[in-house]
């Protein structure tokens, strides 16, 4: 893959993820609990990142976390080339009748928070679901998805590619958009 070119910066991004957490606390500002489920793997890293602005910032606040695998609820896992590497859900809270939300790296198609909202009702009947995303790909979608909570907004060609770095695994936290392989 080519190099990609950077469209949020370190700095941004972590104005963007404060932002996220604060909107979550002007949301929730009962003394109701946050439940935040995070898509395995990136959904997941993204999760614990805003678990940790929002017990800074509100440290008394009761947050429940769980991370959610999707992987045989995806609608290509039986027809890919490579086989699709599960990881495990640990949710240890009850979502029944409970406000969730599901968190993802990336909004593209919407095929994966489809997987996943499907998944969820496996665990039981939520009240509500609530999505977030760092990046929205709103020009992409093939299913009627959308964001409660976006970081950016991304209008790109479909053979676009946009992948977010997490500074514990690219070394610094920004976005990139690589453009389309050329044959």
């Amino acid at each position: 893959m080519t190099r990609g070119r950077q469209i949020l910066s370190p700095e941004r991004f972590k104005i963007t993820l404060s932002r996220l957490a604060h909107q979550i606390i002007e949301n929730y500002s009962t003394d109701e609990s946050i439940n935040i489920v995070g898509i395995q793997e990136k959904g997941v890293i993204m999760a614990e990142r805003l678990i940790q602005i929002l017990t800074e910032k509100q440290p008394k606040k009761h947050i429940n976390f769980g991370k959610l695998d999707i992987t045989f609820y995806r609608d290509d896992f039986r027809i890919r080339s490579t086989p699709l590497k599960a990881n495990a859900t640990e949710i240890d809270f009850q979502i029944e009748n409970k406000k969730v939300i599901l968190i993802d790296d990336v909004l593209y198609t919407g095929r994966t928070i489809q997987a996943a909202m499907s998944a969820l009702q496996d665990l039981g009947r939520v009240e509500k679901i609530e999505l977030m995303a760092m990046v929205d790909r709103r020009f992409n979608r093939h299913l009627p998805i959308m964001c409660d909570y976006t970081g950016i907004q991304v209008d790109s060609l479909d053979e676009a590619y946009v992948k977010v770095e997490w500074e514990h695994l690219d070394g610094n936290d920004k976005i990139l958009i690589f453009s389309a392989q050329k044959n």
